[in-house]
């Protein structure tokens, strides 16, 4: 299903530094840590496929700038949580786009992460 519009992203997030990082073992996260995470990854997919007129991404609510501004509150806190630069960030949520895409889990992990996203403010 969403396979359409994940696969452009996953080819441009792989970078030269992005697969020297993925070499490295991945760091441990608390739960928190995976689901937003996790989210954080869906929502670029989601976002991504709005922007691109998918029709089961423009079955979720817009996720434009709530999404985006998600994305980065939780990257700079992952950073600061886990002591990852911004390459290793990178490397944690592309692998986890990945994941998404390959398992075909968007819309399993869409409802909790709009409920996070609600719950986070933005």
């Amino acid at each position: 299903m969403f396979t359409r519009f994940l696969a452009p992203l996953a080819l441009v997030a792989v970078t030269p530094a992005v697969m020297a990082q993925e070499a490295a073992p991945a760091p441990q996260l608390t739960v928190e840590q995976s689901a937003t995470l996790r989210c954080a990854a869906a929502f670029a997919i989601v976002s991504h496929g709005q922007d691109n007129g998918n029709e089961a991404a423009l079955a979720y609510p817009a996720l434009g700038e709530r999404g985006r501004e998600f994305f980065v509150r939780a990257g700079a806190r992952l950073m600061d949580e886990l002591g990852l630069d911004r390459e290793g960030i990178q490397a944690l949520v592309t692998a986890e786009a990945q994941r998404l895409w390959e398992e075909d889990a968007i819309s399993d992990v869409m409802p909790a992460c709009l409920l996070l996203l609600d719950a986070s403010g933005v």
